[in-house]
């Protein structure tokens, strides 16, 4: 279960949350120019744009969560259980295993644009990237710095596409299902709710914010992606890039997950190991983890992106306090 989010303010910020119950020993990853990008079917691609983001890398290959390129395109895989279908390869078809996606897709693509364009005859395949690491069933959203986003989802009758007018997706059910949804909420505001219950009748409004009465709270990928939606349409677009940042991590926050409160299996629940920000402008990438709540930030441009080995830093796993005396 997880949350992604493109916040549109001075300069775009792509990124997300990433909730389950187990970690991988993921790590902030950068992927310059000349890093020989290996797949099971298409050409090898031995230069292409430069990438950050969050992966496993396993046999020095970067099993990205999510990650951002260096012209400003991002992209994020997110838990899709149950309608998820790959399929096995199609000669007459581009052939990308599930795990090739993110890379085959940011190597290349500057805007979601030009993602759509690969995508036209792709085929994400299931094939496996080892027999300890099999194939997650995931859905993506992409977003770009001119503002657009789409969502990407591999059901069994085929490969859809979706422009993403709320710059938001979650988990089941489909995109177009979680659009439907928002009907339901379309009467929640930030303010006092219009009185058309009883309009002839002074109603006590005994609390602010009754507004937002019956915005969903649950774990749920339904409610999360209805609040998520409301958070970030009606976040402040700040003055700074410090602003900025603390505002989408703000929107994030509201749906995040702590510990004990989303059983998945006895005694084993999911939580928000980590939340993730990149600049698409300037190629920053900013983190928290559920451990350490203080954002830390590495600058992609200061790696030798025309390099070909990999840069990890691991993520923090320690709380920083500031003790004030």
């Amino acid at each position: 279960m997880c949350t992604g989010i493109l916040y549109n303010s001075s300069n775009h910020y792509f990124g997300r949350n990433l909730d389950l119950e187990i970690t991988f020993g993921q790590e902030v990853t950068v992927t310059p120019r000349n890093y020989e990008f290996k797949f099971r079917e298409v050409p090898a691609m031995k230069s292409h744009l430069a990438l950050i983001g969050m992966a496993m890398v396993a046999d020095n290959y970067p099993l990205y969560f999510d990650a951002a390129n260096e012209a400003g395109l991002g992209m994020a895989g997110l838990a899709y259980s149950g309608n998820a279908v790959y399929n096995p390869s199609n000669p007459k078809m581009t052939n990308v295993a599930s795990f090739e996606f993110i890379p085959y897709i940011l190597g290349q693509a500057k805007t979601v644009a030009e993602a759509k364009e690969l995508m036209k005859n792709l085929n994400i395949t299931n094939e496996a990237f080892s027999k300890e690491t099999q194939p997650s069933p995931l859905h993506w959203i992409l977003g770009d710095k001119t503002g657009a986003s789409i969502v990407v989802e591999p059901d069994a009758d085929g490969l859809h596409v979706y422009d993403n007018p709320t710059h938001v997706l979650t988990n089941n059910p489909s995109f177009p299902q979680q659009l439907l949804n928002l009907g339901n909420y379309a009467g929640i505001t930030p303010g006092e709710p219009k009185n058309t219950l009883l309009p002839d009748i002074d109603i006590n409004y005994y609390s602010r914010s009754l507004g937002t009465h019956n915005l969903p709270g649950g774990m749920d990928s339904e409610g999360r992606f209805v609040k998520v939606a409301f958070a970030l349409q009606h976040a402040p677009k700040g003055k700074s890039e410090d602003e900025n940042v603390t505002n989408y991590f703000h929107v994030l926050e509201s749906v995040a997950q702590p510990k004990g409160l989303d059983e998945v299996a006895p005694n084993s629940f999911e939580y928000t190991i980590y939340s993730d920000c990149m600049n698409l402008e300037t190629g920053m990438y900013y983190y928290n983890t559920y451990e350490d709540n203080q954002i830390a930030a590495v600058d992609m441009h200061k790696e030798d992106l025309d390099g070909s080995e990999l840069s990890s830093y691991a993520t923090k796993k320690s709380q920083t306090i500031n003790y004030q005396n």
